[in-house]
């Protein structure tokens, strides 16, 4: 008990360390979490393509947008819950941010179990939606009957990992995320190329690393360094529920807009593309490269994003704007630097980047490098719009971050997407990205530093030791 009180007395580090070494500490692990993740997920089609054939990697294409929604219910109850309990941490208030975490934790359970019964009552009407056609149904089928008893699972997961990050314990909180992503890589040769099971092998594989995630993410409820839970605190309030969500919401609704978007550009790419040289196949095949490729970096950004996001809303609470203000301000000047070095990259090595993934004809590769070089020559200043957004949720004004969170997706580039291809053909297509990218970039950094100039006039409270 006296060791409690003594840890209670302690300044927070949040509100006192360096925000160099703060924002290293927690960007770091995210970072290595979401590169983990995006290259898990390109190794596991490799799997797939290689031990199951075309008709397996359609069938998890098809499915994909089931696990595109199950991400978008993690991120709004984790990111949302997780500005929750820092900001009243940050304010003193810790029954309230343990009210916080509580209510996310009944909240995850809930939505999950429910989200996992919808998928597996309506699944054939929503693969067909997603575009299954009849020789890819049974695989489809196959795989996604065992992917949804891992959709709670994973929803926790992700949820008691930004809760843990939230915490203090980034850490903790990439090593939950790295071990399913382990145990799957190491599973899926095994369940496919050895007990033979197909699609189903590689679903399975993914559920077993998710579980034990799930069991390491729930170990976590009882090992909160600033709260301690009880279960009489799990009983659900809807009121705080919708607090979490309004919080959470334009992560959410920013994760779901890329699946949209996704639809668009590849209705797109097919119809223009068939009135082109280059056919249907070559623009597909290589959109999809070049936004696996693109992931990769915006997954460090939103690794940098998350990391940023205890300290932000911390400081925040706490009414120590400066902090807040010299921490978005670190986060985006290291996205810069990180964007402008796989810009170079995207814009001086295109060819070697692509032959990464297999070969083509002449035809092929010119359209790839020229498609790499329009689509994202504007991703140095992408880091802006997505940090913006939730810099607003993480200071407690979710409107402003859903609005900014949908300006690139679906206010400025799915016009773009259907306007510009009537008159200029597939190269409307490519030019549609960096028009979003540089209206999006202009907005968001008029509207934040609208905010930074609002903090930098609020008067400042001294950290509080107690908190």
């Amino acid at each position: 008990m006296q060791e409690k009180q003594q840890t209670a007395a302690m300044p927070n580090p949040l509100g006192v360390r360096p925000l160099p070494e703060l924002l290293r500490s927690f960007a770091v692990p995210s970072v290595l979490a979401m590169l983990v993740s995006s290259l898990y997920n390109i190794v596991d089609q490799i799997f797939i393509g290689n031990g199951v054939g075309y008709l397996g990697n359609a069938a998890t294409n098809v499915a994909y947008p089931l696990t595109t929604v199950c991400l978008a219910i993690a991120l709004l109850i984790g990111v949302g819950s997780a500005a929750r309990f820092n900001l009243n941490l940050g304010a003193g208030n810790r029954e309230q941010a343990k009210k916080a975490v509580a209510s996310a934790i009944s909240m995850m359970a809930t939505l999950g179990l429910i989200y996992m019964v919808a998928i597996q009552l309506f699944l054939p009407w929503l693969l067909r939606l997603f575009g299954a056609t009849a020789d890819v149904m049974p695989y489809a089928t196959s795989y996604t009957r065992v992917t949804a008893l891992g959709m709670p699972l994973l929803i926790v997961v992700n949820g008691m990992s930004n809760l843990a990050r939230a915490d203090g314990r980034p850490k903790y909180s990439m090593l939950c995320m790295l071990l399913g992503a382990v145990i799957n890589t190491i599973l899926d040769p095994i369940f496919i190329f050895v007990c033979h099971w197909g699609v189903a092998g590689a679903a399975w594989a993914t559920v077993i690393g998710q579980a034990a995630s799930f069991v390491m993410a729930v170990a976590y409820i009882g090992q909160f360094r600033n709260i301690h839970l009880t279960l009489a605190d799990f009983k659900p309030d809807f009121s705080e529920w919708r607090r979490i969500a309004a919080l959470g919401m334009s992560n959410s609704l920013n994760q779901l807009a890329m699946t949209f978007v996704q639809i668009v550009l590849n209705n797109s790419l097919t119809y223009y593309g068939a009135l082109s040289v280059y056919g249907s196949e070559i623009p597909l095949a290589t959109s999809g490269i070049v936004i696996k490729i693109n992931a990769i970096l915006v997954g460090i950004i939103v690794g940098i994003s998350q990391g940023s996001q205890p300290i932000i809303s911390f400081n925040y609470g706490a009414a120590q704007y400066t902090r807040v203000r010299n921490t978005y301000k670190l986060a985006v000047s290291i996205s810069l630097a990180i964007s402008a070095v796989g810009f170079v990259a995207f814009q001086v090595f295109p060819k070697q980047v692509i032959s990464l993934f297999g070969t083509g004809d002449q035809l092929y590769f010119y359209f790839a490098v020229q498609f790499m070089r329009w689509y994202l020559f504007m991703v140095i200043v992408n880091c802006v719009q997505l940090l913006s957004s939730n810099f607003f949720a993480a200071i407690g004004k979710p409107i402003r971050g859903v609005l900014l969170s949908l300006t690139r997706q679906v206010f400025f580039l799915v016009p773009l997407l259907l306007i510009l291809p009537r008159f200029f053909g597939i190269y409307g297509i490519m030019a549609a990205a960096p028009v979003a990218d540089f209206i999006a970039f202009v907005t968001s950094a008029v509207v934040v530093r609208g905010e930074l100039h609002r903090l930098a006039a609020l008067p400042e409270k001294k950290p509080d030791p107690a908190v």
